[in-house]
């Protein structure tokens, strides 16, 4: 039978348009034609659940820099991609989600058709920055194409679109209608304000910078920035690797540790760069920045809202920094500054080193072993949270990869996302039992990608953050000490490289043999094995009337 072309044959088009040439999905009657189509001429990676399939293509788009492309069944599969979707949103990833639609003919009846939710659209809404329905065979290309303008124009937020499998069948390649969808164009500065920064920059005896996510791209100005000033740069979590962290004027992720508050009291200046100032990074808002404080974002709306903005700079941040960099010819920083910030950069981190305890040969010999270019894919748990969120160096922000929403499990999926977007370097996955059984059939999807990545689990049998949390709040344990499955029967039957790690000194050659596989693999930790004993983490989450006590939550 000769093949009859159909919409998966646009998407095709569309992707190639765009440089696109990877989805990630769950094959569905509602989703076959598009399945099918990249599966036969691009490349089309099965994962088990939708989740999963978001998380992957997010991850593939933070690390590639390209579009990720999610493919999703209607219905309970889209709402399954939901959780996952938030996340994207949340960080701001240029996600592509196509989701099935029952067909086009009893749309809004309520008839019970298979997979038929009254509201999809209003979901898709709440969790996208843009989400369509198409209506017609003929508006197929000129629709993603719209989606796509969404993804390219600044700030970034993902896109959805639903598609009705009857018109996933009839639409034609040749029967498309024009396409007149534009990128936003970025906007521009007020050079007044740029002016006026330039003079409190050049006034400051003791700046200092704080990076978040936006200051992505902006490398350059912000490198140059820095060290004309001798400041020292802070990052929220997302803003890592912006400036490599081996930079000895970076302090990183640091803002909301002893030392480094220290520091911020003494300055006389901030400039703050495409940052929300984040609880879990500001003492849940406690932290008193310097002034004046120059804050720079793409979004207006976002100035002077966590904390008051004495200038506020809207725009382009790599645009923006360069022409203060041009401008900033003299400053009146004290000499002793650059050395001052470079001796709490130290101070932080000795003391967390130290604090962690048998953690401490893990995140060396992670950080030896891999290339500057592997991505680290992070997983909400215990070793993240404390050190892998700090201490373990970033030196560029594409492989800075972690759920900013902070949902559970979804590490695995991004790791795997990450790992196809960068082939030619391993991944490393760090995560934890409980969030690891979240999606563990993504064991499956890892293992049938072959793809060179790392699985490092944590187990410590149970949620031990929140364990952690309701031992230093007096609360009774609950929900959080859970049945582990026996990891090396699990690797065994996916036919998974293992290793269990038990003590000091047997981490690194595990993780040397594991890297050597140049596939997937899966090394587990004993956590209740390590020594020296890792100091408690908490996480910093306010509870009206009670207060943890310092020392238990002060590297968060």
């Amino acid at each position: 039978m000769s093949r009859q072309p159909t919409g998966g044959d646009i998407l095709v088009r569309v992707m190639r348009r765009h440089g696109m040439d990877t989805a990630f999905g769950v094959i569905s009657i509602h989703n076959l034609p598009l399945v099918q189509a990249v599966d036969r001429e691009l490349n089309f990676v099965a994962v088990r659940h939708e989740a999963a399939a978001v998380n992957a293509a997010d991850a593939y788009a933070r690390a590639s820099g390209k579009i990720g492309l999610a493919l999703t069944s209607t219905g309970t599969g889209a709402g399954n991609a939901a959780g996952s979707m938030i996340e994207a949103l949340t960080a701001g990833s240029r996600v592509l989600h196509v989701t099935g639609q029952i067909d086009s003919e009893f749309m809004g009846g309520s008839r019970g058709v298979i997979h038929e939710v009254p509201r999809q659209l209003q979901m898709l809404h709440a969790v996208s920055g843009y989400a369509r329905t198409i209506f017609n065979a003929k508006d197929v290309e000129a629709d993603l194409e719209e989606a796509i303008a969404h993804l390219s124009s600044v700030p970034h937020s993902p896109a959805s679109i639903e598609w009705p499998t009857d018109l996933q069948y009839l639409a034609l390649p040749a029967d498309q209608r024009p396409i007149y969808s534009q990128v936003k164009p970025l906007p521009g500065f007020d050079a007044d304000l740029v002016a006026k920064s330039v003079r409190l920059l050049s006034r400051a005896k003791r700046p200092l910078i704080w990076a978040g996510g936006g200051a992505a791209g902006a490398e350059g100005g912000l490198s140059y920035l820095l060290h004309r000033l001798g400041a020292g740069l802070l990052t929220s979590n997302s803003g890592r690797g912006v400036v490599p962290e081996d930079d000895d004027l970076v302090i990183g992720n640091f803002a909301s540790s002893p030392g480094a508050a220290r520091l911020i009291r003494e300055s006389d200046l901030l400039l703050s760069i495409g940052t929300h100032f984040r609880s879990n990074e500001t003492q849940h808002y406690a932290l008193k920045l310097p002034t004046p404080h120059i804050q720079l974002d793409v979004d207006p709306a976002t100035v002077g809202r966590v904390y008051p903005a004495d200038l506020g700079l809207v725009g382009d941040s790599r645009t923006i920094l360069e022409a203060i960099g041009n401008q900033l010819t003299t400053h009146s920083v004290d000499p002793g500054w650059a050395d001052q910030v470079r001796a709490v950069r130290l101070g932080v981190r000795a003391a967390l080193t130290e604090y962690i305890g048998g953690y401490a040969e893990i995140c060396n010999s992670i950080r030896r072993r891999l290339d500057r270019e592997s991505v680290i894919a992070r997983d909400v748990t215990i070793p993240s949270s404390q050190w892998g969120n700090r201490l373990l160096e970033m030196y560029s922000q594409e492989t800075n990869i972690f759920p900013l929403g902070g949902g559970i499990g979804q590490g695995l999926a991004m790791g795997i996302g990450a790992s196809i977007a960068r082939p030619n370097v391993p991944t490393l996955v760090m995560v934890g039992d409980g969030g690891l059984a979240v999606h563990l059939g993504e064991l499956a999807s890892l293992r049938g990608s072959g793809v060179w990545c790392v699985v490092l689990v944590f187990n410590d049998a149970g949620y031990g953050v929140l364990r952690n949390m309701q031992k230093a709040n007096g609360f009774a344990e609950a929900g959080v000490n859970l049945y582990t499955p026996d990891f090396d029967l699990v690797a065994q039957s996916l036919q998974l490289p293992f290793w269990r790690v038990r003590g000091p000194g047997t981490f690194d050659q595990a993780l040397a043999d594991a890297l050597a596989v140049r596939g997937p693999a899966l090394i587990e930790v004993d956590v209740a094995a390590l020594d020296p004993v890792p100091g408690t983490f908490v996480p910093p989450t306010h509870i009206p009337g009670r207060k943890v006590e310092q020392g238990v939550d002060e590297f968060e």
